[in-house]
């Protein structure tokens, strides 16, 4: 091995020493479980999971995207003048250090808009999940329209 061959086998490992840990911090921790999609007409999904933020950073949601559909967002339901109403979420859900959020009927959850093929029972939904400096998630949910409903509100009407 030649000095030079050397010295650039030692410049990528530490160049990789150096990216590495400040990757895996970002990393560290989160994980998605219990995720699936209901859809109730050909148009529209929504998916629903438990985010669970295991490291020692907080960690925020601040989008998710599909090829599923052509328009994907953050929703939640909130009270408005007495009604309960879905609204798009701004500025992400925020996933403290040591803690865990559902995404969950009548609540906050991932709304997919121009699905680009009607979905069918079983058939998995790709979605990207974004966490900022937290990194993404790739994950798989499957349509389960036959889940029993968690919360109220669910997404009768979209």
């Amino acid at each position: 091995m030649t000095r030079r061959t050397t010295q650039m086998i030692r410049m990528t490992l530490a160049a990789l020493a150096v990216l590495s840990p400040a990757a895996a911090l970002a990393d560290e921790g989160l994980t998605i479980r219990d995720a699936y999609v209901r859809s109730t007409n050909p148009k529209t999904a929504a998916a629903f999971m438990v985010v669970e933020n295991h490291g020692a950073t907080d960690c925020r949601l601040t989008g998710v995207s599909s090829d599923a559909a052509e328009m994907v967002e953050l929703h939640t339901h909130a009270e408005v003048d007495g009604v309960m109403k879905m609204q798009k979420v701004e500025g992400g859900i925020a996933i403290p250090a040591g803690t865990e959020h559902a995404l969950a009927r009548g609540g906050d959850h991932v709304m997919l808009m121009g699905l680009t093929k009607p979905l069918a029972q079983g058939e998995t939904v790709a979605l990207t999940l974004d966490f900022g400096d937290c990194g993404t998630r790739p994950i798989e949910a499957a349509l389960d329209n036959d889940r029993a409903e968690e919360g109220h509100g669910g997404h009768k009407g979209h």
